[in-house]
């Protein structure tokens, strides 16, 4: 019921938001219960590994990349963790604590023991959020990684790459600029962007306030507030202790009719073509206008990442929900929000809440870029068991992986259940145009295994050995498999 929820709202004219505003009250109501009923169910099978794990708090990495990111724990600030008897690194925020739990394998569930603090380490908490939030040049973000530096205005007026001793940002640009367009298509008002939109352009103003909320050994995050045209807009920009992407938290009071909002990032990379990532694969398009063709070409989807690289550094700009990009010369950019007024005269008015992120890096894209944006969009799921009463007297810090591949070039997309109940269905594909042998392999028996069709009907069977299966990839294929454990 809830895939068919999900599809129904995939419909043309309401994911793109070229409905009447009464689709958008309806289906946001169905996916509201959509998500009760979800979130239960999955509460209800994690209650169920719970009483297994030797832990309260439970990390769930549903991703096929092993993740090292920050993950936060709301609740109890004053507690502290362990994962295998060893003390979590913790910092602590305005609502919980941010954790380091190191490295997560990919399908993996990872149990935290917590130790609920007392009235003196409440105490030390205090001082120590008070200390995050005091102004210590609230103008930079700095790790061993990256060194970022604002202006007054709250303007981002340089990147520095410390692993690659280079600039990221040409000499005199600033990054992270909200442009607001006038947007008034000849035609087809919620439908199309027509190639002179930017004819006028208006910049953000200055900010009204710049304020270093968090500025500890795990993670750095300035506020900064700001308007453009009528609208007003927070953004938390954060820097994590053992990563170089820089996340861009917005929040935004939206107030336009017929604007187009737009955030630009200049780059000091020279490449012709761009790399757009499109579902289960990518694809490149040019970043000139040298032909009417690429001229036409002015606005391009894409889902999590677009990237722009030279022969030996690119830099990637991931998205947790915006898939409008124009990349020219050397300038990516993100379209955030519209506000047409036909065939819904309030599309997109009111509140919005969106996240963004930069990541340098040295080389062309590679499964660094996919992992990240894989994590902005999947996050690190937290989970506090709600089992009670006796355990089994032997259990487990970790349930590791359930499947992962060989190659990092290869993604495991989707684990589901086959629609018959025989086995489980997997899906996985090709990522980076490399062809070659790959080892899937499975943290459960497996008896047999089927390469299938996308009904899921057996075509070829495929050798099992040691609960590993041995495939053979070509650039950009899409395989799907039925692993039998009994």
């Amino acid at each position: 019921d809830a895939w068919r929820t999900v599809c129904l709202n995939q419909f043309h004219d309401i994911i793109p938001g070229s409905s009447i505003g009464e689709v958008y009250e309806e289906s946001q109501q169905q996916y509201a219960d959509l998500t009760e009923d979800v979130t239960q169910i999955r509460g209800e099978a994690l209650d169920a590994l719970s009483g297994k794990l030797d832990g309260e708090v439970l990390l769930v990495n549903a991703t096929s990349f092993a993740q090292r990111d920050l993950v936060f724990i709301p609740g109890d600030a004053t507690a502290r963790l362990t994962r295998d008897g060893a003390t979590v690194p913790v910092q602590p925020a305005e609502s919980g604590i941010w954790i380091d739990a190191g490295e997560l394998a990919p399908y993996s569930v990872t149990a935290l023991q917590v130790i609920t603090g007392n009235e003196q380490q409440a105490d030390v908490h205090r001082q120590q959020l008070h200390a995050t939030q005091r102004q210590v040049s609230p103008m930079v973000l700095e790790n061993s990684l990256l060194r970022v530096e604002c202006n007054k205005d709250g303007d981002i007026t340089r990147i520095f790459d410390k692993a690659a001793n280079r600039e990221v940002l040409p000499p005199g640009e600033i990054a992270n600029q909200f442009q607001a367009f006038e947007d008034r298509p000849s035609d087809w008002d919620a439908w199309d962007i027509e190639i002179f939109y930017d004819d006028k352009m208006w910049p953000a103003g200055p900010a009204s306030s710049i304020e270093m909320i968090e500025d500890g050994e795990l993670r750095q995050t300035v506020e900064i507030k700001r308007r453009i045209l009528n609208s007003h807009y927070t953004q938390r920009i954060s820097l994590n202790h053992n990563s170089p992407r820089l996340d861009f938290d917005t929040h935004i009071e939206w107030n336009e009719r017929h604007i187009l909002l737009k955030v630009a990032f200049p780059v000091n990379v020279l490449a012709p073509h761009a790399t757009y990532e499109i579902q289960w694969g990518n694809v490149q398009r040019p970043t000139h206008h040298n032909t009417s063709w690429d001229w036409a070409r002015f606005e391009t989807c894409a889902h999590k990442w677009v990237d722009l690289s030279e022969g030996n550094y690119g830099v990637s700009l991931l998205n947790d929900c915006k898939y409008g990009h124009d990349i020219h010369d050397n300038v990516i950019r993100l379209t955030l929000l519209r506000s047409p007024t036909r065939p819904d005269p309030t599309a997109d008015y009111g509140e919005h809440q969106f996240k963004y992120s930069l990541h340098p890096h040295t080389g062309s894209w590679s499964e660094e870029t996919q992992r990240e944006a894989y994590l902005l969009n999947d996050p690190i799921l937290v989970y506090r068991s709600r089992v009670e009463g006796s355990r089994p007297a032997e259990r487990l810090s970790t349930l590791s992986s359930l499947l992962s591949a060989s190659s990092p070039n290869v993604i495991i997309e989707t684990i589901k259940r086959a629609e018959d109940g025989n086995g489980i269905i997997v899906r996985l594909y090709e990522s980076q145009r490399k062809r070659g042998p790959v080892q899937l392999h499975a943290g459960f028996e497996v008896q047999t295994a089927w390469e299938t069709n996308l009904l899921e009907e057996n075509e070829t069977e495929l050798s099992v050995e040691n609960n590993s299966i041995h495939l053979e990839l070509n650039p950009y294929q899409i395989m799907t498999l039925r692993l039998k454990t009994g």
